[in-house]
């Protein structure tokens, strides 16, 4: 039997697909042809050594690969398309999970169908942003956690009061114990009337909070200085001449957005922020929920945040914000507004013009 050598051209013009199931220290890779299995395997977590492996495997190929968005971000991606690989990272939420995948879950078996639905068509990659807009997410991203661990040291010091019977001065008043104003921490580091050991604790927690809301101070101004960068500058100038939305909201809808115009319509824009409500319909029955999971829930809490200013500062949405009260709770028309208001975020940059208050539509 004559035997046939591997060639530049064996495989020109079919598809090899990829699914990989990402981890820190390995991938676990399936390999799928059209109509075959070639193989699932472990590998270093290394584009290059995969493009290697595809290109003396499969010459001439068309290669295809896909991996769950998560931890790794999107640097492999990146690296896989400049080696020849066609990379797209798909959201966790799109890939459909069994009871028996559930039950059964391996990296062997996550990887396969990766690869088969890769090769089935279902899958439609996420926006992969270029590596300064996923720098600048990062940033702001780190503004919002600094936030939150502040918010957490504050809570626990008013926690460790109570704990042992501290009352708050009447002559503090709540905006200063929660903005730490300066005479509220000249109190909580003094505490007449605790012991020295409450002292010490209370002492401890203000002490890492200062040194947060001071990593915080410089953060703000550095994501200050990001807005004024010719990316963004312009942008950024008609976003904040929206109700409720300043410095952090609209930086933050800027990098995470991206380019707003490869939204198709308000609909795919509400269901990428995740301002769409969980649903389940049965026969004639439909039934709607709390909103998805998807989207950054960062996003959705400045929206709504935007959304109760907008109601008291701009006629129209207050107008339509009574109006559906009339048929719902203020919690759930807030959401409605926050989706309107996300239009007219959308209406902002689309047409560059800036927010006209008085008009809902």
């Amino acid at each position: 039997m004559q035997r046939v050598k591997v060639n530049e051209k064996t495989f020109e013009g079919q598809p090899i697909y990829v699914g990989i199931d990402d981890h820190k220290k390995s991938w676990k890779v399936s390999i799928l042809g059209r109509e075959y299995e070639h193989k699932t395997m472990s590998s270093e977590p290394d584009p290059v050594q995969l493009a290697r492996y595809l290109k003396r495997n499969f010459p001439g190929a068309d290669y295809k690969a896909v991996y769950e968005a998560g931890f790794s971000g999107f640097g492999s991606q990146r690296r896989l398309k400049e080696l020849g690989v066609d990379c797209i990272v798909v959201h966790p939420a799109d890939v459909p999970t069994s009871e028996k995948d559930r039950q059964q879950k391996t990296d062997k078996a996550d990887s396969r169908k990766l690869a088969k639905m890769l090769r089935s068509g279902e899958f439609e990659g996420v926006d992969v942003p270029d590596e300064e807009l996923e720098a600048d997410r990062a940033l702001i991203r780190q503004r919002y956690r600094l936030s939150k661990d502040l918010t957490r040291y504050k809570n626990r010091v008013k926690s460790l009061l109570f704990q042992f019977g501290i009352r708050i001065p009447d002559r503090f008043t709540a905006s200063q114990s929660r903005t730490w104003a300066k005479n509220y921490m000249d109190w909580l580091t003094e505490l007449p009337e605790a012991d020295e050991g409450v002292r010490t604790v209370v002492g401890n927690y203000v002490g890492a909070g200062i040194l947060i809301k001071k990593q915080l101070a410089a953060v703000t101004k550095q994501v200050r200085e990001l807005a004024g960068k010719e990316r963004y500058r312009g942008n950024y100038a008609l976003l904040i001449s929206i109700p409720g939305i300043g410095l952090v909201s609209g930086m933050a809808l800027l990098v995470q957005l991206g380019d707003v115009g490869r939204f198709r319509s308000l609909d795919e824009l509400c269901s990428y922020v995740g301002l769409v409500p969980r649903m389940h319909g049965s026969a004639d029955r439909m039934v709607t929920g709390k909103l998805t999971g998807r989207g950054r829930r960062e996003i959705k809490v400045m929206l709504i945040e935007a959304a109760w200013v907008a109601v008291r500062q701009d006629p129209a949405m207050m107008a339509r914000f009574n109006e559906l009260k009339k048929g719902m709770n203020g919690n759930k028309a807030i959401v409605r507004i926050a989706k309107n208001l996300l239009s007219r975020i959308r209406h902002v940059l689309n047409n560059q013009t800036a927010y006209e208050r008085g008009v809902i539509k």
